[in-house]
């Protein structure tokens, strides 16, 4: 049985993207180029069996000194809960990508390889009257200069248990969350 199990995780794990699938694909996403000034993104979070559990309206704000950023987000659930994240980033000159959050555990790490990104963190997400960290795998996907895809695989003992999906866009006749 231990054996059936061993070769299931594996042929699971061996099946996920890499980022190297990529590399020919356009156009080329930039951290520091793509997030910088202002945009809105607009996203939903369902459960491990697919059913919308939230979704969410989120003002973004991007400045940066050479390789050195500020990521302001502003969340507006639909319930009414709102929630403020602030991202430390830096790109080093292989353009990995590290950053830092109040809410994330350690550094996340991450690259980008043609139009996708990719980055690894820890995310401590507060529920009922507990906090629970879950390893995030998050994937970024440009889909022109002003649209950007975002797919969020939250794990927990190496189980997929929720996926976000987020739209982002640039473009200044779509600014704004309008929270009510």
């Amino acid at each position: 049985m231990k054996y059936i199990a061993a070769i299931s995780l594996l042929l699971l794990t061996s099946c996920s993207a890499s980022l190297q699938d990529y590399r020919n694909t356009t156009p080329d996403f930039d951290i520091k180029r793509y997030f910088s000034g202002s945009l809105t993104a607009w996203g939903l979070v369902q459960d491990y069996s697919g059913k919308q559990v939230r979704r969410f309206c989120v003002e973004i704000n991007g400045h940066w000194n050479n390789n050195q950023g500020t990521l302001e987000e502003q969340f507006y659930y639909h319930d009414g809960e709102q929630q403020q994240r602030i991202w430390q980033l830096t790109v080093s000159p292989d353009d990995q990508v590290s950053g830092t959050a109040s809410d994330v555990i350690g550094v996340a790490k991450g690259s980008s390889n043609g139009n996708a990104f990719n980055w690894h963190y820890q995310l401590q997400v507060p529920l009922n009257d507990s906090t629970y960290t879950f390893n995030m795998d998050d994937w970024m996907f440009q889909l022109d200069k002003n649209r950007l895809f975002n797919r969020t695989y939250m794990k927990k003992l190496g189980m997929t248990v929720a996926e976000i999906s987020i739209f982002f866009d640039k473009t200044t006749s779509n600014q704004g969350c309008n929270p009510t």
